[in-house]
């Protein structure tokens, strides 16, 4: 990934109006994208963009580039990010494109891609894309030029495509649920899937006006669907992020039930049917009490690195189909290509059903260790984890933690901080530990 210019681990993303992300670079981007792409034959690509206010004019600008280079475009509307990975299969286009920034504030965006199979991109293909954009940008002749079209339907596929994976002799009636669709792409889309399956569904954040998407709402902010589940008496609450690829949920007692808790349910409900293929793939910020539950169970455990590509890769190198963050993301090869934040709350809805248990009790064979993070701002050319210093003090901590817990040491990849991670059984001697080593990075940078 280092040597990239402009693609980064999901995407090209930043501020809108500054580049990359401003009309001009995008329509070169879809033009850029588009001449690579009709070089392997392609004349078809979907975009389709969650609610943020820019997304109109990074769709219009994605449109007339894509047109330029000669590739009919097929325009989804809000539609999210796994919708268009499995639309992009449907329809055989030979990618489908999503305007989106995930989880991040309105006035971010982003221009992700997916290839014919539902995947991110090949490398091979990003990169040839990047050194396209260097070009000087031209224009195929005007009967050559692609055509746009309004796909209306896109929607009603979609859910049809999440129904069709809830098993048909179950049904959601009798339960209460609440839905926080963060203002964002699966507004129009989540609701629908839980109540046609029988649900009692209440919304909330299902009202986009462009700037309030992840607005303290969504799998990112959850006090509003913890407080909505307890008022309203329901069962559970299903909280996705802007672009719908994220899950978290909300027992019936209020309390969060994050990525590592909801894997560990789907895959020992997988188990129990005999439909778990080998094991589950976390990472290195997944909790130390999904790695002890699954091993209880002799469920095999290994760990990518931070990031949902890095998951998939892991997954795809184990010839396994369940994998997790604990932020939510959900990947499972049975039923999708990516990580899809309904299909995830079916799977365990799914587990719920086949045990006739509630969240809150499926989640309590799992028990999550303390983990405590402090983030250390460093600036200049100073490594600080190649300081001695830090180097002994992380040595110090994982003898005294051996059996029981560990440290991580990570640099963000979007913030110039240190990220010190360490987690055990007490929650004191973690928050002590992590202090001590965080001080360490301080005096290194």
């Amino acid at each position: 990934m280092s040597a990239r210019k402009y693609f980064g681990t999901d995407g090209v993303r930043g501020l809108v109006g500054k580049a990359p992300i401003s009309p001009d670079f995008v329509m070169k981007l879809g033009y850029a994208a588009g001449k690579v792409l009709a070089a392997q034959g392609t004349k078809k690509v979907l975009v389709g963009k969650d609610t943020r206010i820019s997304g109109y004019m990074l769709e219009s600008a994605l449109e007339a580039g894509f047109s330029a280079a000669g590739v009919n475009i097929g325009l989804l509307g809000p539609m999210p990010t796994p919708g268009i990975a499995y639309l992009t299969k449907t329809f055989r286009a030979e990618a489908g494109i999503v305007i989106s920034a995930s989880h991040n504030p309105y006035y971010d965006n982003g221009i992700k891609f997916f290839s014919q199979s539902g995947e991110k991109l090949p490398d091979a293909v990003e990169l040839a894309i990047e050194a396209e954009i260097d070009k000087p940008m031209t224009c195929v002749a005007s009967d050559k030029l692609g055509k746009a079209t309004r796909i209306d339907d896109a929607a009603g596929r979609y859910i049809e495509f999440c129904k069709s994976n809830f098993p048909s002799q179950y049904s959601l009636a009798g339960l209460k649920i609440v839905v926080d669709c963060a203002n964002g792409a699966t507004y129009h889309i989540a609701p629908n899937v839980f109540k046609e399956l029988g649900a009692e569904v209440i919304e909330i954040a299902t009202s986009p006006n462009g700037t309030n998407i992840n607005d303290k709402c969504g799998a990112t902010s959850m006090g509003q669907i913890q407080e909505a589940v307890v008022k309203h008496g329901a069962d559970l609450g299903i909280a996705l992020d802007g672009d719908g690829d994220r899950l978290m949920m909300v027992d019936h007692t209020g309390e969060v039930v994050d990525g590592d808790e909801l894997v560990y349910v789907i895959a020992t409900s997988d188990l129990a049917a005999g439909s778990l293929s080998g094991g589950v793939v976390g990472t290195l910020m997944s909790n130390m009490g999904l790695e002890l539950a699954l091993k209880a169970l002799d469920i095999p455990f290994v760990r990518s690195k931070v990031g949902d590509r890095y998951v998939m890769e892991k997954l795809l190198e184990n010839g396994w189909q369940l994998g997790a963050e604990n932020s939510g993301h959900i990947i499972n090869l049975n039923h999708t290509s990516t990580g899809d934040g309904i299909i995830a709350a079916l799977n365990v809805l799914t587990a719920i059903c086949r045990t006739e248990k509630s969240l809150f009790d499926l989640r309590q064979g799992m028990t999550k260790l303390p983990q405590i993070l402090v983030n250390v701002r460093f600036e200049g050319d100073n490594d600080p984890l190649e300081s001695a210093n830090v180097i002994t003090a992380v040595e110090q901590v994982n003898e005294q933690l051996t059996g029981k817990g560990r440290v991580l040491l990570r640099k963000s990849g979007t913030e110039p901080l240190i990220r010190v991670m360490v987690e055990g059984p007490d929650r004191k001697e973690v928050t002590q530990l992590a202090n001590d080593i965080a001080e360490q990075v301080k005096l290194a940078c």
